[in-house]
């Protein structure tokens, strides 16, 4: 009698353990940092979001950084410095990736080069960026981060300096002659890069291409 009341808890443990048994953890992914470009914000990066969670990211793993589009570009990078470091102490990783657009190509740089981030950065993807500067940028000289985003200025010229894709990080960027914005469009390239022309698309077109917002996701998983 005891023994058969013994195979009868057994069975019972067995079944509600199968019944109440945790679903297969998710798999951790590298959390993501984006950067809007020059006037943007964080809703810049909502179909990317949306293309990046329905590919297997958590919420959690998705991170908006924003920045004061006419301050000092360096400020900016040491902002973002902070958000990375507080993404990194928040979920636990080692190393963000960065998905930046337009004007956010010169906030990441400095970030990378100047202020020791290549060590925290998996990947840099760099969507339109203005990478070596834009000369429409000319009509908003006002600005501090204008005059740093046109060609020849200082701020280009030392993230420009030696090697523009310093490892580990492994870099791609995108752009297009349909641009518009990014004068010459060609200003996006990156020495070292994994450099992709697309056929036509605009400045902010870009950020609703979920072709494109779908090989940087490829990338970032290699």
């Amino acid at each position: 009698m005891l023994r058969r009341a013994s195979v009868a808890l057994a069975a019972l443990v067995a079944v509600l353990g199968a019944v109440f048994a945790p679903t297969a953890a998710h798999a951790a992914k590298t959390p993501v940092v984006f950067v809007h470009g020059y006037t943007g914000n964080a809703s810049n990066w909502a179909t990317a979001m949306s293309v990046f969670r329905s590919a297997g990211y958590a919420s959690s793993e998705l991170y908006a950084y924003e920045y004061n589009s006419y301050g000092d570009n360096r400020t900016n990078a040491a902002g973002l410095r902070t958000f990375v470091d507080n993404v990194l102490s928040r979920t636990g990783a080692s190393q963000v990736d960065i998905v930046n657009h337009s004007m956010g190509g010169l906030v990441s740089q400095w970030y990378l080069k100047q202020l020791g981030g290549a060590a925290k950065t998996r990947h840099l993807a760099s969507i339109a960026g203005a990478n070596h500067g834009t000369t429409s940028a000319g009509a908003c000289l006002i600005f501090i981060t204008c005059q740093q985003m046109y060609p020849g200025s200082s701020y280009i010229a030392t993230i420009s300096a030696g090697d523009e894709t310093p490892a580990p990080t492994r870099y791609a960027t995108w752009y297009s002659a349909c641009d518009g914005v990014i004068l010459p469009y060609t200003s996006t390239r990156l020495s070292g890069a994994t450099n992709n022309l697309v056929a036509c698309q605009t400045h902010i077109g870009f950020l609703a291409d979920v072709l494109v917002i779908g090989q940087i996701r490829s990338f970032l998983a290699t």
